[in-house]
């Protein structure tokens, strides 16, 4: 590797973190924010479309679920033109997309047309996946990294907290049933909208500009700038390197890790949408009689109390435990209290065992899997490969996210909820053995350490084994 490279590569793994790390982690997540609150007010929104528009159960599923395929597609495709074009262009593309999306939700005059604006915002949502998520590891230091992307995705803990907020005060409010909903819809507008300008403001990432762009020199003046003269490196142009979609997808190496990121995104939103998909269930075992505004007052407190101190913990101890062993412990842990509730007797039809035990693997899905599975994809790929990468990660995650929303009904009817409990536990082992089979620790070792860059002959395997997590 060039010096001059090394020299601003070095400087940007050895930056404490700073206000400029935050402002850039804030700009990112209000799009996770977004993502959140359009996964819970989707539900409630159709509470009054339902009757509004004679929607049948087939419109219902469509609608509730039809933007995870369209956030397929946005990760897959936007992750590879990020790669190909700038992280800087996309960056700011799938955010008008969600602007867009959701304010044409909130005026759509029939189910076709909302349909197809809820595939726009998807598209957009599934944009941002790979976006934030690489830009904010490309800014970030080698020892914080894990806890600065995470705090990208922690947004999404936010929304789902503002997410029922909301509903709640519109229902509170008094409006007629055709206003209400839209405006839960055309409300998810506005986190995108206050940060199109930020993002538009962020420099290229200085690691793409560098290796994939060759122009260290600009990078180095653009973080100098935009850190304040936190990040201030020499730098002078050189030689591109670029990775092609084939050899991504033929490369050993590679295909393994696309195997272990995709295959445990995956599997994680399987368990964890038919983790919240139950939360009805709960709600009618704590109140079987509460109305629209009494079971999201419920749903709120469940979020409040078993997933936000999640997200939180994630992002305090990410990078002490360690990435990968993180991913491995939140996946256990979510085996075992999906298994007890599948096996112990009664525990469904008993408020208290089932709340605490549905409590307990809300808490490690977002301590674990949830954050470190969009963690993760953003450290291993190479940098003229990396939001591809990611994309992959995150669109099949999606994919898993769309079939466990429409399997997690089927599979119920058939077992119950304790068959569903139990087909999610051993979804969760599976992500136990891919994560331990497939994928490096990444926690305190460079980027450019784990995807070898600058050392092409080096076709190995990555290591597996963990290191030493940082404190």
């Amino acid at each position: 590797m060039a010096q001059s490279k090394a020299t601003l590569l070095q400087a940007l793994d050895d930056v404490p973190v700073s206000f400029f790390h935050i402002r850039a982690a804030i700009t990112a997540g209000m799009g996770f924010f977004t993502d959140a609150y359009d996964l819970f007010i989707i539900g409630m929104a159709l509470v009054y479309l339902k009757p509004e528009w004679h929607l049948t159960a087939g419109q219902i599923g469509l609608l509730g679920s039809g933007s995870l395929l369209a956030a397929f597609l946005g990760a897959i495709v936007l992750g590879r033109l990020a790669d190909l074009i700038g992280r800087k262009t996309i960056y700011g593309l799938e955010a008008l997309l969600m602007v867009i999306g959701a304010i044409a939700c909130a005026f759509a005059p029939s189910f076709g047309w909302l349909l197809a604006f809820r595939f726009i915002l998807g598209f957009g949502i599934g944009g941002d996946y790979p976006m934030s998520a690489v830009l904010m590891s490309e800014y970030s230091n080698a020892k914080k990294r894990g806890s600065l992307v995470s705090l990208v995705f922690g947004m999404q803990g936010v929304g789902l907290v503002v997410g029922p907020v909301v509903a709640l005060t519109l229902q509170a409010a008094g409006i007629s049933h055709d206003l209400i909903w839209r405006l839960m819809l055309g409300l998810g507008a506005l986190p995108p909208l206050a940060v199109l300008y930020l993002r538009r403001t962020l420099p290229e990432s200085p690691r793409y500009k560098t290796l994939v762009q060759g122009d260290a020199r600009s990078a180095a003046s653009d973080m100098a700038s935009y850190s304040q003269g936190q990040v201030h490196a020499e730098g002078s142009a050189d030689a591109p390197q670029r990775l092609s979609l084939r050899a991504l997808l033929s490369d050993r190496r590679y295909l393994l890790l696309v195997l272990g990121t995709a295959g445990s995104w995956f599997l994680l939103d399987y368990a964890f949408y038919g983790n919240v998909i139950s939360t009805p269930q709960i709600i009618a075992l704590l109140s079987p009689h509460a109305g629209p505004i009494k079971g999201t007052a419920w749903a709120l407190m469940i979020f409040a109390l078993a997933a936000v101190p999640g997200y939180l913990a994630s992002i305090l101890l990410m990078d002490r435990i360690g990435h990968r062993r993180l991913q491995l412990i939140g996946f256990a842990v979510m085996a075992l209290a999906f298994g007890l509730i599948g096996f112990l007797p009664g525990v469904t039809h008993e408020v208290l065992p089932f709340l605490l035990l549905y409590a307990l693997s809300f808490f490690f899905i977002e301590f674990g899997p949830n954050c470190t599975t969009f963690v993760i994809p953003a450290e291993v790929f190479p940098t003229s490969g990396r939001t591809t990468g990611h994309g992959l990660a995150a669109g099949i995650g999606k994919l898993g996210a769309f079939i466990g929303t429409f399997a997690f009904p089927f599979i119920s009817h058939a077992g119950g909820l304790k068959g569903a409990m139990l087909f999610a536990a051993g979804v969760s082992v599976l992500g136990v053995l891919l994560t331990r089979l497939t994928l490096p620790e990444p926690s305190g070792r460079s980027l450019e350490d784990l995807s070898q860059e600058g050392a092409p002959e080096r076709v190995e395997p990555l290591r597996r084994e963990a290191h030493a997590p940082s404190t």
